[in-house]
């Protein structure tokens, strides 16, 4: 089961004016959807969201949800913050089964930067998707995809298809689309034809 536990409230005043009534109590309020069950209002205390949040394991994870002596799996789908005071301000919460097969965004991460050969000879790592699509198992949802960039020159892009998932999970978008290239710098092409000029 999850690693994180959220003990919920159920919210009686919805709206602009109710969310605001939740935030002066201390509390962070949240939507609860998903599954064959109406949407349903609800709130954390605001310290204990902020702990479960700076885990870096509550956002696209599964994590349990306890109100009273029920439990559910939930993802947390999507994570509002103020923009002044960066506190969390609002949340999305979609019910899921353990293993059922869900579609979500992963981040992406480049591993051997500094052996690439195209970087050191110059050239910058372009990033077109920070994220991927995948589709998994609610309970085996990767961490992040790691996407290697040993032996790749300036000109070489690695598409969704290259990339290396671990086992169960899929690609949700297309294969074709590029992910990250290796760009040519263009100060090290200008000063290179400066060198053949002179």
């Amino acid at each position: 089961m999850a690693e994180i536990i959220l003990n919920v409230e159920v919210r009686a005043q919805t709206g602009t004016g109710g969310a605001r009534a939740t935030r002066r109590g201390g509390m962070v309020p949240g939507i609860l959807y998903g599954g064959s069950k109406d949407p349903v209002a609800i709130a954390v205390k605001s310290n204990e969201f902020r702990k479960a949040l700076y885990t870096g394991k509550l956002l696209g994870h599964l994590v349990t949800l306890k109100y009273g002596e029920e439990t559910q799996p939930v993802i947390a789908k999507a994570i509002d913050m103020h923009p002044v005071t960066d506190e969390p301000w609002h949340f999305d919460l979609y019910r899921v089964d353990e293993h059922q097969q869900i579609k979500i965004e992963i981040p992406v991460h480049f591993a051997h930067q500094d052996t690439c050969p195209g970087l050191k000879r110059g050239g910058t790592l372009a990033v077109i998707l920070h994220s991927l699509n995948i589709s998994c198992p609610a309970d085996q949802i990767p961490e992040e995809i790691v996407i290697d960039l040993a032996g790749l020159e300036i000109g070489d892009a690695v598409r969704v298809s290259d990339v290396k998932l671990p086992a169960g999970v899929t690609a949700a978008i297309d294969g074709d689309l590029v992910v990250a290239s290796i760009a040519g710098s263009r100060t090290g092409e200008t000063a290179a034809e400066g060198e053949a000029e002179g």
